[in-house]
């Protein structure tokens, strides 16, 4: 190695950080797999907690015959990739994955307080790289959704890919998803009640 070269450092396969999760190296940590590094994700504070299980209840709501509702467990965004969003309709009945997380998903969500700059940055370019039709942030600080559609070539991020649409909905309003044109979700029931004061 020159004198002026940096090491290299180690990127992760999905394959190789499903054997690391076997062998317990995560207990008790949130992690994900992004880009091949391992990162640990900051604690899940109250109203993050609340608006998880909201989001979840409200996407059943909609949901019709052949898909599911999952919630923050991995979701497979390439080789070297595998985030954990908070919930996701994915085709198919939980079985079908006994084997593989899902590379498909009609709707990703993620909730978000203080990774907003991450979600609508980096998770954003993954997730329209792998060319998936419709991500939502419910962006708890603004107590608004941000919904991001069309999945586009961008070159001026280092993933290349971006959404080429974005809308931002406040909490009198109803998004209606791609996948399930016909129904819609207020947004205020993906949010925690407001506090006193807000």
């Amino acid at each position: 190695m020159a004198a002026h070269q940096v090491p290299p450092p180690i990127r992760w396969t999905r394959a190789e950080y499903a054997r690391l999760t076997e062998v317990g190296l995560f207990a008790g940590r949130r992690v994900e797999l992004i880009e091949g590094e391992i990162l640990e994700m900051p604690a899940m504070l109250g109203p993050h907690r609340v608006a998880v299980t909201k989001a979840g209840d409200a996407l059943r709501g909609i949901i019709g015959p052949g898909y599911f509702v999952q919630q923050q467990v991995p979701l497979a965004v390439g080789e070297r990739t595998e985030p954990e969003p908070d919930a996701v309709i994915v085709p198919g009945v939980p079985d079908d994955y006994l084997g593989d997380a899902p590379h498909h998903a009609a709707l990703v969500v993620e909730i978000s307080d203080t990774t907003l700059a991450y979600d609508r940055g980096r998770k954003q370019f993954l997730y329209a790289r792998a060319k998936f039709q419709e991500y939502w942030i419910v962006n708890l600080g603004a107590r608004v959704l941000e919904i991001y559609r069309e999945p586009a070539p961008d070159p001026t991020n280092d993933i290349g890919w971006s959404y080429a649409h974005r809308l931002v909905l406040g909490e009198a309003d109803v998004a209606s998803p791609l996948a399930f044109p016909a129904t819609t979700v207020p947004v205020r029931l993906l949010l925690p009640l407001a506090r006193s004061g807000q």
